[in-house]
């Protein structure tokens, strides 16, 4: 790896160590709901993943053992609003979308991995699986029918997001999500990345020819698999399945996570690898704004002396972030255009 950039040899290198983790994990017969879909050729272990121990070592850390005094979420605002914090990264999860009437998938009696039963699966996490989905794809796009971009609606979290990129402040928004409601709220596609794939585009399983998602609209709403016009192949829209790549752009994190200066986690259990573990990759001095139902990830076993905490509901918390930024009346103007939009 001899005159590569230090990006290009972490890439490299955190690709080997992956695969070499997923022929463990297939070994061991561990479960596949440890791993988020995609992570076959990417997976990294939830105990101690590759991307973990990287920045658990400090790789991104500009150093440190300084004393600090605790900071608030008022102090948070301070600070957005005086500009001091230009290159947010949020991190978001099942959590943002849940208050817009989506389900998560892994809540107990009301998750959708709870009420696949109709589809008469295998296993839950059968309908995003690579193999199942090319031998019997009508399951998902049943429910691709119900998750389908355009049956909901975005909420105020997914319009905060807006307006931190209408202020010139996001450095990048990374979803865990597929519902597409980011870029419903306005979030442009260049500052997303959607680590599970979106319903925006499609391809096809066969000539991979590239098609728009709103290409499959009429064949999903009416309740049957679309097929290229083309080979007549299954078209998939680009969610990542289990037994597939992660996005490409998905390893935006090599850059994007050290250059940060303020990171926001939204509605997220950091459960699932390689995901969970960008949470310790901003630099050690980086703020972590933790909003969110429960404690999770490093901040329920690891807080580092900058990282804000504001428990309880994902919506309220980010709505007493927005007051005490005196943000209230610009937010309330997006989301009022949204509804507009909609309706039209």
């Amino acid at each position: 790896m001899a005159g590569l950039s230090l990006t290009a040899r972490l890439r490299c290198l955190d690709l080997r160590l992956s695969s070499g983790a997923v022929r463990t994990f297939r070994e061991k017969g561990f479960r596949r709901s440890a791993l988020c879909p995609g992570e076959s050729s990417v997976a990294l272990f939830r105990q101690r993943p590759f991307l973990q121990r990287i920045v658990s070592r400090g790789l991104f850390s500009r150093g440190g053992g300084e004393s600090a005094q605790p900071q608030t979420l008022q102090d948070v605002a301070k600070d957005l609003r005086e500009r001091r914090y230009r290159r947010v990264v949020v991190m978001a999860g099942a959590g943002i979308s849940t208050p817009s009437g989506i389900p998560d998938f892994r809540s107990p009696g009301s998750g959708l991995y709870d009420n696949l039963q109709q589809y008469n699966l295998p296993y839950a996490e059968a309908i995003f699986e690579i193999g199942f989905f090319h031998r019997n794809p009508n399951p998902f796009f049943a429910l691709a029918k119900e998750l389908y971009p355009g049956n909901y609606q975005p909420n105020l979290t997914h319009y905060f997001v807006r307006l931190l990129h209408k202020k010139g402040q996001l450095l990048r928004m990374y979803t865990q999500n597929i519902d597409g409601l980011e870029r419903l709220a306005g979030v442009p596609p260049e500052m997303l990345v959607e680590a599970h794939g979106t319903f925006a585009t499609a391809t096809c399983t066969s000539c991979l020819r590239k098609y728009d998602g709103e290409d499959l609209r009429p064949a999903v709403m009416s309740g049957t698999v679309p097929q290229c016009p083309t080979c007549k192949g299954v078209v998939k829209p680009d969610i990542v399945f289990f037994g597939e790549e992660l996005p490409r752009h998905f390893f935006k994190y090599l850059t994007d996570f050290p250059l940060a200066d303020l990171l926001v986690i939204m509605g997220t259990s950091l459960e699932v690898e390689p995901f969970a573990s960008l949470a310790g990759a901003v630099r050690s001095s980086v703020p972590r704004l933790l909003i969110n139902r429960d404690l999770v990830g490093p901040f329920a076993w690891g807080q580092r002396p900058h990282d804000v905490v504001q428990l309880g509901d994902v919506v309220g918390g980010v709505k007493a972030l927005v007051e005490a930024l005196g943000w209230t009346a610009e937010l309330d103007a997006l989301m009022a255009a949204g509804d507009q939009k909609a309706r039209s």
